[in-house]
């Protein structure tokens, strides 16, 4: 269930609130992926966003993935569904920034404006996903949380503004488009072209069976 987007928190924890959130964080933490909370009173941790992105991305580099197109020194290509990356982060990270910081890390060239951050939470059994506010920081959110992520997770989607606004991409990256679905679509002829001939055959065989004179 998609809600609307979240509203940033007014209260914060205090110091002293945020000393022990991070010791029991830390006491029920199976990963290793700890919090450190330094001297100034920012602290770290790690966070775990899954990719779940309709349209492909374009990257400075080729990556190993399989569908792509390439153009110049970019590629286009369809990350998997439920792909999930590893990122640490500070308490002072917004969520644009752990965006972008995402992007960067598959070197991604799109626009960071083009995609959203969302949380996904279990609520009296149900499931919300929730767009999140550029200016929230997703280390909050997930030492408050815990860290179960059946409790709480990040999700990366491409922003949901209805129409896809083909006017936000540049010509490279809608060529490369096009050629993704030029060679999705002969694919999809080959392989109906192959189920065809296959039924075709196994009718022909069927036919000849009933006509064989006995």
């Amino acid at each position: 269930k998609d809600v609307q987007k979240e509203r940033e928190p007014h209260v914060y924890l205090s110091k002293e609130e945020v000393k022990e959130k991070i010791q029991s964080y830390n006491s029920s933490v199976t990963d290793k992926l700890k919090m450190t909370l330094n001297s100034n009173g920012i602290y770290t941790g790690f966070i775990k966003v899954q990719m779940e992105l309709c349209r492909p991305i374009t990257v400075q580099s080729p990556l190993n993935p399989g569908k792509c197109a390439h153009s110049n020194n970019e590629t286009a290509f369809y990350l998997p569904n439920g792909y999930v990356n590893t990122l640490h982060i500070s308490s002072t990270n917004t969520v644009r920034e752990v965006i972008e910081a995402l992007l960067k890390k598959f070197l991604v060239a799109d626009n960071p404006a083009k995609f959203a951050l969302y949380k996904r939470c279990h609520k009296e059994d149900q499931v919300y996903t929730c767009k999140l506010s550029d200016r929230e920081h997703p280390l909050y959110l997930r030492l408050v949380a815990g860290p179960r992520t059946e409790m709480l997770s990040f999700v990366l989607r491409e922003h949901e503004t209805g129409e896809v606004m083909w006017e936000a991409f540049s010509l490279p990256e809608l060529q490369n488009f096009l050629r993704i679905l030029d060679k999705e679509e002969d694919e999809q002829l080959q392989m109906l072209r192959k189920r065809y001939a296959a039924y075709r055959d196994k009718l022909e065989e069927a036919l000849g069976g009933v006509w064989k004179p006995g």
